[in-house]
């Protein structure tokens, strides 16, 4: 399996600096800093919103790989995470992940649904990957 690698690069210190995150594959360049970390804000990436995507992504490959072995391949899989940073006394913490995912599978009903995207999300690499975070998980079936 190939190794997938990215780039950061920082300068400054924490609250004034600013950085530049690249991924290896040349898809994505972006800035990010501490004040949209913080603050939020636009134009600007955060590591908080790169592990989303990346959970987003992994989920929904999961999730369409347990409906296709089920016989129900999905029409569409529409996956959000939500990363919650939170400020403690040892510092700054991803201590939830919200997965909100939205699915169209023609032939599949709830109960089973329910089962395969639990199973999808205890699978996901990216899941186990952040087990020590709390993930929620609100799947639904669309018509």
């Amino acid at each position: 399996m190939p190794v997938a690698k990215a780039n950061a690069e920082w300068r400054g210190t924490l609250r004034e600096g600013a950085g530049t995150i690249k991924f290896s594959s040349g898809v994505f360049e972006g800035p990010y800093s501490f004040k949209v970390r913080s603050e939020g804000g636009a134009g600007e990436t955060t590591p908080e919103e790169l592990i989303g995507a990346a959970h987003a992504g992994c989920f929904s490959m999961a999730l369409s790989a347990q409906l296709t072995t089920n016989k129900t391949p999905p029409d569409y899989i529409r996956t959000e995470a939500a990363v919650h940073l939170a400020a403690t006394p040892s510092g700054l913490s991803i201590n939830r992940i919200d997965l909100v995912t939205r699915v169209k599978a023609p032939g599949l009903d709830a109960a089973k649904f329910a089962e395969l995207a639990k199973t999808a999300k205890e699978g996901c690499p990216v899941s186990k990957a952040l087990a020590a975070v709390e993930i929620h998980l609100d799947a639904a079936l669309e018509s």
